[in-house]
């Protein structure tokens, strides 16, 4: 199931994307006879555990109300899957080839970081932060999404808290990162990060970590790698989190880019105003933004 949020009459609905088709998540809720919601955050709070059910239902439940239909995807205004969450917790250095190339050592933990909701925008969006940094560089990631509740959880049941993946772009402002020893500066400019466009749920994905990454710059492919090379895979990165933080349905969490970022190339490749970055997730989809303009 691919989840997703769009714009509707000045306000934000949770929907589900099907064949180019956007479908209204509260009507099918309704037409199923459960508890209906119309947020994505409200709806992985409520049936963040019948996820898997749901999912492979969702096809026959919208043949049978097909009065559920937006529109067409092309003419649905897609944000973040889940535009409000209450924390966006990113993990630095998470690929051997990664930390070679920023010449640190490998971590014995997670190295996590923390981003805001002011950061974040839609696969519809333009990236901004051109017009505060000169060094905006770009940082190909699957990001992940809650979908139940997680505190002090087992490695090995972490991914059963998994509501589901999508594309991120951690853009990183690295002159504003670089002036300091903390990072905050550089990863939070506003609406400088996007992701989506859906949230896809784990059971269309299969196992999160063989799953390509590929980022282009203008159609330029500048990093390639594969999730079975993270240095702490996503179930232990969940576990690792939830020992120290209580991880709610709707929480993203980052989970790291490979070798390939503009900042250690020579010469160093920046984005600038126009230039199109899109991410690419195997079994999960596309995201492409164009940075805007200053």
């Amino acid at each position: 199931m691919r989840i997703i949020s769009y714009l509707h009459e000045g306000g934000v609905r949770g929907g589900v994307l099907l064949d180019d088709s956007v479908f209204d998540l509260e009507r099918l809720l309704k037409a199923a006879c459960t508890t209906p919601v119309s947020s994505v955050r409200d709806f992985l709070t409520v049936h963040g555990a019948d996820l898997e059910a749901f999912s492979k239902g969702v096809a026959g439940l919208i043949d049978q109300n097909p009065h559920t239909r937006v529109g067409a995807r092309s003419d649905v205004h897609l944000t973040t899957p889940v535009p409000d969450p209450a924390k966006v917790l990113c993990v630095g250095l998470n690929y051997k080839d990664h930390v070679a190339e920023t010449g640190r050592a490998l971590p014995e933990h997670p190295d996590v970081f923390v981003k805001f909701a002011s950061t974040l925008v839609g696969p519809e969006d333009e990236i901004h932060g051109a017009d505060v940094s000169a060094n905006l560089d770009f940082e190909g990631e699957v990001a992940v999404v809650i979908g139940r509740a997680a505190r002090h959880v087992a490695e090995e049941d972490a991914l059963d808290h998994v509501a589901g993946l999508a594309p991120l772009n951690d853009i990183s402002a690295r002159d504003l990162q670089y002036r300091g020893t903390q990072w905050t500066a550089g990863k939070t400019v506003d609406r400088s990060t996007p992701w989506g466009p859906a949230l896809v749920t784990l059971d269309e994905i299969g196992d999160p970590q063989t799953l390509e990454l590929i980022t282009r710059v203008n159609g330029v492919e500048l990093q390639h790698s594969n999730t079975r090379h993270q240095i702490f895979p996503i179930a232990r990165i969940i576990s690792y989190l939830s020992s120290f933080l209580s991880l709610e349905p709707g929480d993203v969490i980052a989970t790291g880019t490979p070798q390939g970022i503009g900042a250690k190339r020579t010469p160093p490749i920046w984005l600038k105003p126009g230039d199109t970055v899109e991410i690419d997730v195997e079994r999960v989809g596309t995201l492409s933004n164009r940075v805007a303009e200053h």
